[in-house]
């Protein structure tokens, strides 16, 4: 990049870190306020308590708001350089707009792998934490009583279905309370049949097995069997059991192959998981076009008017795009349309959209 380009990345670069500021700042006071209507009237926390929680949430938040953060940083830097005829001068010395768009969208991409590879797994883990630190304060709140938790696992040869009314993570070791395990088997033609159920006081995961205590085994067609301890073979490790408590939201890219994996081989559909997934694989394609968005609703010149009017109306196409995000991943997660195009489709288009109208407007 020339000193031009670099000059306007870095003018793009610092409205984006101000909207990140300001858009942060009113998401954490959104959350914090939140947290103590849902949770501070209902039990006994401190105020540090609840911020705690706060800065727990709030990444994950401001991960999915990450896309209009470039839109309106974007929007901020073309129309101050644009109010400063500093647009002006470039497109008189023959510099084309394309030449400082590129850079801004090209950083936008790149922004946007760093958010899937490194920030999604942070807000993801502190996702998981503040889950788990709610349900440990709401534990003896009697409006906000605990389900039941099923899990299921299972290979090519045997499926087991787990269900239990309480558990327990503690570093990273998952402990269930009265625990019954329905054990099935595959037949020749595929279909699962019964087998034995197992009835535990407690389970626990250890590495490629579940260590049950206080056990009652019956099998059909048979007198139950007790013994003190029992282990059975699991194909779950402790962060892909906990992973079946939270949302797909809440587990990180690295780990989404994985969950979708063994979610399938237990027999559950995957499609909440493939779809996220697809979609954090379109993040830097939003990000780029946001960018290019951004450059597309702000270059009018500033003598002709109408350019506030005209980044408003940039800003109010972003929340558009947000909706047709959300709408295509609920067409997407109802098999009405592939997960792929759920996922891609709005990156795409918004993406298109914006080339469309620098090519309209830049070169006739």
């Amino acid at each position: 990049m020339n000193r031009l380009e670099r000059y306007v990345l870095a003018r793009t670069l610092g409205s984006v870190a101000a909207a990140l500021t300001v858009i942060s700042a009113m998401i954490l006071l959104i959350q914090f306020v939140d947290l103590s209507r849902t949770i501070g009237v209902r039990a006994d926390v401190s105020a540090s308590d609840i911020f705690g929680l706060t800065l727990l949430k709030s990444p994950a938040v401001i991960e999915i708001l990450l896309p209009f953060v470039f839109l309106a940083g974007g929007v901020g830097a073309f129309v101050s350089l644009n109010r400063r005829s500093e647009l002006v001068a470039m497109r008189a010395a023959g510099v084309s707009a394309w030449r400082f768009i590129s850079p801004a969208a090209m950083a936008a991409f790149v922004a946007g792998i760093l958010a899937v590879t490194v920030i999604n797994p942070v807000s993801a883990a502190l996702n998981a934490r503040f889950e788990a630190d709610r349900a440990k304060i709401m534990a003896n709140y009697l409006g906000d009583a605990p389900k039941d938790i099923w899990l299921r696992q299972g290979d090519e040869h045997t499926q087991m279905v787990i269900h239990a009314t309480a558990r327990d993570t503690v570093q990273g070791e998952v402990r269930l309370r009265n625990v019954s395990l329905f054990v099935y088997q595959k037949n020749k033609a595929g279909q699962p049949e019964f087998k034995r159920r197992l009835e535990a006081s407690e389970a626990v995961l250890r590495p490629g097995f579940w260590q049950l205590k206080d056990v009652r085994e019956a099998t059909a067609g048979e007198s139950s069997v007790r013994s003190d301890s029992l282990s059975i073979r699991s194909t779950l490790d402790s962060e892909a059991a906990v992973e079946r408590f939270a949302s797909p939201t809440a587990i990180a890219f690295w780990r989404l192959p994985a969950a979708i994996k063994q979610t399938e081989d237990s027999g559950f559909s995957a499609s909440g998981y493939r779809l996220k997934f697809q979609q954090l694989l379109a993040t830097p394609v939003m990000f780029a076009a946001m960018a290019v968005l951004a450059a597309a609703f702000s270059l009018r010149l500033v003598r002709l008017g109408g350019l506030a009017s005209l980044a408003g109306a940039g800003v109010a196409l972003g929340f558009v795009v947000f909706f047709f995000n959300a709408f295509s991943g609920a067409l997407g997660r109802a098999d009405i349309i592939p997960l792929f195009a759920a996922a891609w489709a709005p990156a795409v288009v918004a993406l298109l959209s914006g080339l469309t109208l620098l090519c309209y407007t830049e070169d006739g």
